[in-house]
């Protein structure tokens, strides 16, 4: 319905409207259990009613939004009524991945987040610390961990540091505090830091991280990719930007590549500007985003809120399945060690314990996810003969899909950051990768031990 007699102020006050309802009923699903956000995120009945009836999110397609006249038009572009506008900006299927992903992200707290869905978990990271990089400064540096992934590490040493001149001080231990404290300076722009890492399943203090880089107010961007918000929430842990390549486990049918950023009020920063600090994702979505242009696909979204429903027993049994794995490989003497936090031997394993727990279970019900690696007694060669007898298990640069996946990252998704690189982040070539599905474990361990038997 038009609101012409109004003007641009009556499109204004009705969006001061939509936005106090949108609060309401966000309080009113924050009381909901983590399964029922994951099953409905903020599209209920009054949703259902604005389209069709329809019980499950539509896909808008289009790519623009029609308005009812030149006065709404100019309220919606001025970000002063809620609106979706241009797909390449804002669409309402991936408004309603967004909202989804921000209430699991702070579930169990008051903690109201911002999230922007991406094209890619690349997109995610790229889009969650270029607007830190902004008025560059002689000096100006980065301070992460150098277990991480390989895009990332290419995206810090290729693009920023290489290519913009942004110092990288790498943290080759991420459990020892101190190392984090001895690279941050007033210069830092970021923390960075992958919990757990991918592919070497490496721990870090979030909290204690978060505490030293803002003393220094300087933001931490954590990588949950791995754990997922069924198994730890970064933003309660005092990191104030979480990325996630969504098309891991929350899309663990495979078929959507995606990313988010989600941000917590008020990020600590010195160098951004109040209303990015205010709203992170939110500020970033309606500027630099919009500008750069890694928009998600609706139908991409639209197929990730159907994989995302069932994240927390799907997480539950792919952790179960791969504690079983990693305790079946430690035990064998073709394997000469196993990253798996979950391990009581893993030397993360106690910091791990403290900060990764299925949501909504008991206490002494531990996961830590389904991810792992192991490397192959007998070098780079034994560890290739072994991926080249997988039977069962797929040889992909995957995770997190419902069917299990191995790799070797030397030779893929850690390949082009070296020899030098891999050394720094922990990755020999006899290393495999290993992607828990969703698959009978029995069988999962029949083809690993049938593999191995050539090592």
């Amino acid at each position: 319905m038009s609101n012409w007699s109004e003007g641009v102020e009556g499109w204004i006050k009705q969006g001061q409207q939509m936005m106090a309802e949108r609060a309401a009923h966000i309080r009113r699903m924050k009381r909901c259990r983590f399964d029922t956000l994951a099953v409905h995120g903020l599209y209920g009945q009054q949703s259902a009613l604005q389209n069709q009836g329809s019980i499950l999110e539509p896909a808008y397609l289009s790519p623009s939004q029609h308005f009812a006249d030149s006065d709404q038009m100019e309220a919606a572009l001025a970000y002063q009524l809620p609106a979706w506008v241009y797909s390449r900006i804002h669409n309402p299927t991936v408004g309603w991945l967004e909202d989804t992903l921000a209430l699991m992200e702070t579930y169990g707290s008051d903690m109201e987040a911002a999230c922007c869905a991406t094209a890619s978990g690349m997109a995610a990271i790229f889009m969650a610390t270029n607007p830190l990089l902004t008025h560059p400064e002689t000096g100006m540096n980065i301070v992460a961990s150098a277990q991480c992934y390989g895009g990332t590490f290419m995206l810090f040493s290729e693009r920023y540091a290489r290519e913009r001149g942004v110092e990288i001080r790498w943290v080759e231990n991420p459990l020892d505090l101190q190392q984090w404290a001895d690279a941050m300076d007033d210069k830092t722009r970021f923390v960075y830091g992958e919990m757990p890492s991918n592919p070497g399943l490496a721990v870090f203090d979030i909290a204690g991280v978060a505490a030293l880089a803002h003393e220094r107010e300087i933001p931490l961007i954590v990588d949950s990719t791995i754990a997922t918000p069924a198994l730890m929430r970064p933003l309660l842990l005092g990191a104030d930007i979480v990325v996630h390549s969504v098309s891991k486990i929350m899309a663990a049918s495979g078929m959507a590549i995606a990313g988010a950023v989600v941000s917590r009020p008020e990020v600590v920063s010195r160098h951004l500007e109040e209303n990015l600090r205010e709203n992170y994702a939110l500020q970033m979505k309606l500027l630099p985003f919009r500008d750069h242009g890694p928009g998600l696909s609706p139908f991409n979204a639209l197929m990730v809120l159907n994989d995302l429903r069932a994240l927390r027993s799907r997480v539950d049994q792919m952790s179960q399945s791969a504690l079983a794995i990693a305790r079946f490989l430690n035990d064998h003497p073709a394997v000469e060690a196993v990253g798996y936090p979950g391990l009581e031997n893993h030397p993360s394993h106690d910091l791990a314990k403290t900060q990764m727990r299925l949501v909504d279970v008991g206490q002494d019900d531990e996961r830590y996810g389904y991810l792992l690696s192991f490397n192959v007694r007998g070098g780079a060669r034994a560890a290739r003969r072994v991926m080249d007898r997988l039977q069962m298990i797929y040889r992909a640069t995957d995770l997190g899909r419902v069917k299990t996946v191995a790799t070797i990252p030397a030779i893929s998704t850690h390949q082009q950051q070296g020899e030098e690189g891999r050394a720094l982040a922990g990755i020999p070539a006899n290393q495999i990768r290993l992607s828990a599905g969703m698959e009978d474990v029995r069988d999962i361990i029949a083809d690993l031990e049938q593999a191995l038997e050539v090592a």
